[in-house]
């Protein structure tokens, strides 16, 4: 895992290409973002980008709004703000509209953590996932944003690119959307979502498991899962609410006796700042908390 490859600067870095190659693609921000991006807005792409101050339900409402006039809106700011504040336009004014936007959120769960609790958005895709037609993608690494949000534009789809302050050491994504097959074992399945595969591959290190990646987890790849299990034992390890996707691992196996565990940041609210590893720590995200994870799972 590394903190120095951050993905929210590399996604900033393709906004200005982007805007400029597709004329109908807008941006939409919440003040959040813009004094990074207003040194490389050029005369050509300046009015497609739309700042609606500190009004995240509005900044969705305008995304919807783009959409119905045929542009591709791409919205931006950190998570609890892109789905957790404006949560009802999110429903009403994209789903209920049956129109799409491209959200992209930055900082994961709690990749600023000074920001504490308003700033934390382990909640995000478990929302998601009470609406339908959401196609989720978590990034583990910055070299899968650019496909990410190129393969995004080119749709009028619902799609959420999950950002975060950390990357593995190298992609593992795949542009269709299927889980990588990192490594195979006999003694279990391990799924790895975006950024915690390094981490998961040090702790399964030696243990006779498969771990797959998974850069999109919505849709969620049951074929591949399927295709690849050999003891019923499945743990999926995602950087956000634990046991966020335990009901799709279930429906993809519910023909087959299996047990599922659940490992993601816990419930509750941390009234401790801390630092990302810290927290990591705190919820067993760390290699350490991993390991003990799969010893009281796997045995």
């Amino acid at each position: 895992m590394k903190a120095t490859l951050d993905q929210r600067e590399h996604f900033y870095g393709l906004l200005p290409d982007l805007l400029a190659q597709n004329e109908r693609t807008a941006l939409v921000l919440a003040e959040i973002g813009v004094g990074y991006l207003e040194p490389h807005l050029t005369a050509g792409i300046r009015s497609r980008v739309i700042n609606v101050g500190i009004r995240e339900q509005a900044m969705i409402g305008v995304a919807g709004g783009l959409a119905l006039a045929g542009m591709r809106p791409i919205v931006h700011t950190f998570p609890p703000f892109l789905i957790e504040r404006p949560f009802e336009q999110v429903k009403l004014d994209l789903g209920h509209q049956s129109v799409g936007a491209i959200l992209v959120s930055s900082s994961g769960s709690y990749g600023w953590p000074q920001g504490g609790e308003t700033h934390f958005g382990q909640r995000d895709v478990a929302l998601l996932d009470t609406l339908d037609g959401w196609t989720v993608h978590v990034p583990g690494h910055v070299d899968e944003v650019e496909w990410m949000l190129q393969s995004a534009a080119a749709t009028d789809d619902r799609v959420y690119i999950r950002l975060d302050g950390v990357c593995n050491e190298r992609p593992y994504g795949r542009p269709d959307g299927l889980f990588t097959i990192v490594q195979q074992g006999n003694s279990g399945t391990v799924i790895s979502v975006g950024p915690m595969t390094d981490r998961v591959l040090a702790a399964a290190s030696g243990r006779d498991l498969t771990v797959l990646h998974a850069s999109t987890i919505r849709p969620f790849d049951s074929r591949t899962l399927r295709a690849t299990l050999t003891a019923p034992d499945v743990m999926i390890v995602e950087p956000y609410l634990a046991g966020t996707s335990v009901l799709q691992v279930n429906r993809a196996l519910a023909d087959a006796r299996h047990r599922v565990s659940g490992v993601g940041v816990e419930a509750g609210e941390r009234r401790k700042y801390g630092t990302v590893a810290q927290h990591d720590r705190a919820n067993g995200l760390d290699i350490e908390g991993l390991s003990r994870s799969m010893d009281d799972f796997f045995g």
